[in-house]
């Protein structure tokens, strides 16, 4: 289930085609003072929709309320002998928390379950898994990396084998060397852990380069004019689709989106972004990131710096709900944090409340949300439905961070004229002796170029 690159570190950890389907028993907890967004019977169900996509069959589920997380075993020590005793009776062979596990306590639950063939596994994990899966792109695979050996370095335990004992592990990639590195008196775990930090450092640097690549192609669109939108969205919420859909209203001199759109979570990681024509013929960029869900480990988050940047770069954020979905308004509410997190509080935002195709009464049920809602518009980006209005809105929206003008663009410079039609709103043009004399608004960096043509 990894892909071989990551092999050398998840051989005790992980899951492989070859052996014996997985099965779990998933684990969860809710704090009496802080019961959360999500009831604990929803977290529950988004891990097995989780497992389901890493390819694990779900067996059985249990929780605890407690007070406080135990800072040995997360659950107390009761319920810790009655899930050593359910996943026995149950048969299953992983043991997997909706709670991020501290080192501490995976070791010390994996003491308890004392079994070399059952695995003790949490949602960061878990999701790791899936990214490991999903990303296509040089970028993704270096993003998941990162995240992963950043995850399991503080796991590290004298249990494992040396990282290099795999084919296809870290050292043929010039990642985790082997035992011919050891030192005078120095134990396995200590080279381990020094070849990880090794590589962390190397992954850091080449995300580095991808960061300033980012940022200089951010750089030539500004130059552009072009406005920047972004897609973004609780996992699953309809985003892929979306893009394609928008791009093939494009027209068919626009490349098609060509983006992965499954029933399932994390379908796709790597971002894409693709030229859009609003109603009005202004042209903007579209990006698809990465999906949102509750719990996001914050590895994840750090990883994937340069990609998330995309959000704060973005001069309009595209908020897709799924609204046929029973946690609907919880879920925008954590897309909602995690913008906080990321420091995109500032940005106008449209919602688009997807899927309205599967509704028996889209009207009463988007009526009900739009109110929660700033500019939201009912739409399904799998049928087309609303996709128009859906374009009016996003493009009155932008609208309003234009500067108003009018100029008389000599004959000679008609670049300016299409650069205008393109990139801005023309209210009113009419050719005259003197050049074409067009009224409307205009993106705040063009302004300068057609300020020696302006009407005073």
């Amino acid at each position: 289930m990894f892909a071989a690159r990551s092999s050398a570190l998840t051989q005790d950890r992980f899951f492989y085609a070859d052996q014996p389907e997985e099965t779990a028993l998933l684990v969860g907890i809710e704090l009496k003072s802080a019961p959360g967004e999500f009831s604990i019977s929803d977290s529950l169900d988004e891990l097995e929709q989780l497992a389901a996509t890493a390819g694990i069959r779900v067996v059985g589920r249990t929780y605890q309320r407690i007070a406080e997380p135990n800072p040995a075993t997360l659950i107390g020590s009761g319920k810790l002998k009655e899930i050593v005793e359910l996943r026995a009776e149950l048969g299953a062979n992983v043991i997997l928390f909706d709670e991020e596990l501290s080192p501490r306590q995976q070791r010390e639950i994996e003491r308890a379950v004392n079994d070399e063939n059952v695995k003790v596994l949490d949602r960061t994990a878990l999701i790791l898994d899936i990214f490991a899966k999903h990303a296509r792109t040089r970028e993704g695979a270096l993003q998941v990396e990162l995240a992963q050996y950043e995850y399991r370095l503080p796991r590290l335990t004298r249990a494992w084998t040396h990282l290099a004992r795999q084919a296809g592990g870290g050292a043929a990639r010039g990642g985790v060397a082997g035992v011919g590195l050891r030192g005078p008196g120095e134990t396995q775990l200590e080279v381990d852990r020094r070849e990880i930090g090794r590589r962390i450092a190397h992954l850091k640097r080449e995300l580095e380069e991808v960061r300033a690549h980012r940022l200089r192609h951010r750089q030539k669109r500004r130059s552009a004019a072009l406005a920047a939108i972004s897609i973004v969205g609780y996992t699953n919420a309809g985003k892929s689709t979306l893009l394609n859909q928008l791009t093939a209203l494009a027209g068919p001199e626009h490349t098609p989106a060509g983006v992965l759109a499954a029933d399932m979570l994390f379908a796709t990681l790597d971002p894409t972004t693709r030229r859009v024509r609003l109603p009005g013929g202004r042209e903007v960029l579209v990006s698809d990131t990465v999906g949102f869900i509750q719990k996001l480990p914050t590895t994840l988050v750090a990883a994937f710096r340069a990609t998330l940047e995309e959000i704060l770069e973005a001069d309009l954020l595209l908020h897709v709900v799924d609204i046929t979905h029973p946690n609907a308004l919880q879920q925008a509410r954590t897309v909602g944090e995690v913008l906080r997190e990321l420091g995109a509080v500032d940005k106008p935002v449209v919602t688009a409340l997807n899927k309205i195709d599967l509704l028996p009464d889209p009207s009463a049920v988007a009526e009900r949300l739009a109110g929660e809602f700033p500019d939201a518009v009912p739409i399904s980006a799998a049928t087309g439905q609303g996709l128009n209005d859906l374009l009016a809105r996003v493009e009155a929206v932008l609208n309003r961070n234009l500067l108003p003008l009018a100029a008389l663009i000599p004959y000679s410079e008609g670049e300016l004229v299409s650069l205008w039609h393109t990139h801005g709103l023309i209210r009113r043009e009419k050719h005259t002796p003197e050049g074409v004399l067009l009224e409307g608004m205009l993106p705040r960096p063009l302004y300068g170029r057609f300020e020696p043509y302006r009407r005073r």
